[in-house]
């Protein structure tokens, strides 16, 4: 009985110490839904990362254990994967992609004191709520607003139109371009209003859009609405220049448009993967490639590594503790080497420097980086 005894507190010590030597981070992304291609990528990215951390050893000895949850790019979706991870105990949670569907995570994961480290989710109103556990990797619609009103400022158009999707961060980016336009004086906004995303048909605001005679559209939704208007306005036999904003940032626009439609659609994004200048930038995208014989569709997965390694170097730091991690990354990450450049955050949680760049659709259909 004695043998028993001490056999089965030798298992249960050996569970305790191999639970001991792992560390959860969660990952919420859309894997299914309107943007599931970023949310695989995402998938893609973070995996391949926490298998080549866990392989030099983890973080002080630890292994990661990444959990996963898909939020479908649904608010009420991503409140249910929310919780879920934090009854599966993670230490930090990567994620999401949309604005919309990081905000109704975010009370559940301050409240449950756990560290979120947005990717994709650049609505202003996301870090002016002082939740101390919250950060992103992204810029913020504010940001960009500034970088497109400057844009059409250069490109000299005088009439232009506005069009949205009503999601928070379409809205976010149409009402800071709207604003920054109007202080400027020097353009006249013929059209501001919104369509309906995951619909088939835009002939109708087309048309609505076309009795404006605008000079250009500048549409600040997501790429599939975005690829849908220029493919419905080439067959209409509308001809007018298109910009749109870092939600567009996805090759899938071109396949969606085709190639003669998407050609000289500007839009305005950190830069696309294959664009990134560091050592390690190019160094992780040659590994990458190796591995899933295919680049990132779009920058946003990339932001979700960046994310997945400030978190790691705050878990490394710090340990497990959120408000110690929380603490470390506000006031002591400095310059940190990102895969899309140096990262640090502010008071608010949000991070510092400039990454937008304008970027043409050429007649081949691939994403041309101009010269700033």
């Amino acid at each position: 009985m004695k043998k028993l005894f001490f056999f089965c507190l030798a298992l249960l010590m050996g569970s305790l110490s191999a639970q001991a030597a792992e560390i959860k981070i969660g990952l919420m992304a859309p894997l299914t839904g309107a943007y599931a291609s970023e949310g695989e990528d995402m998938r893609r990215v973070v995996e391949f990362m926490a298998e080549e951390l866990n392989k030099a050893g983890g973080i002080n000895g630890a292994q990661i254990r990444l959990v996963i949850q898909d939020d479908g790019s649904d608010a009420r979706t991503a409140a249910l994967a929310a919780q879920r991870l934090v009854t599966d105990g993670v230490a930090a949670v990567i994620g999401t992609y949309g604005s919309a569907v990081t905000e109704a995570s975010q009370n559940i994961y301050n409240r449950n004191g756990i560290l979120q480290v947005a990717t994709g989710s650049t609505a202003i109103r996301l870090s002016e709520k002082s939740f101390k556990l919250f950060f992103r990797t992204c810029p913020r619609d504010d940001e960009q607003g500034l970088v497109a009103v400057n844009t059409l400022l250069r490109m000299g158009y005088k009439d232009v139109a506005i069009l949205h999707d009503n999601t928070a961060y379409a809205v976010g980016l149409a009402e800071e371009t709207r604003d920054g336009l109007l202080k400027d004086g020097k353009t006249n906004l013929v059209f501001y209003d919104a369509l309906q995303p995951n619909e088939r048909d835009y002939n109708a605001i087309l048309t609505r859009l076309r009795g404006t005679n605008p000079e250009v559209i500048f549409y600040t939704g997501y790429y599939p609405e975005a690829g849908m208007l220029l493919r419905q306005m080439r067959e209409m036999g509308w001809q007018i220049p298109m910009l749109g904003g870092d939600a567009q940032n996805n090759t899938d626009l071109v396949k969606i448009a085709g190639v003669e439609a998407a050609s000289g659609f500007y839009f305005v994004s950190p830069p696309m993967p294959d664009d990134l200048d560091s050592q390690s930038a190019k160094n992780f995208m040659k590994a990458y490639q190796a591995k899933y014989n295919a680049t990132p569709r779009s920058i946003w997965s990339v932001i979700a590594g960046d994310a997945f390694s400030v978190i790691v170097e705050a878990l490394r730091v710090t340990g497990a503790d959120a408000q110690k991690m929380g603490a470390y990354l506000r006031d002591n990450l400095k310059d940190f080497d990102g895969l899309t450049g140096k990262i640090s955050f502010n008071a608010k949680g949000d991070r510092v420097g400039d990454l937008y760049r304008l970027y043409r659709v050429d007649d081949k259909g691939n994403f041309v980086l101009q010269p700033k």
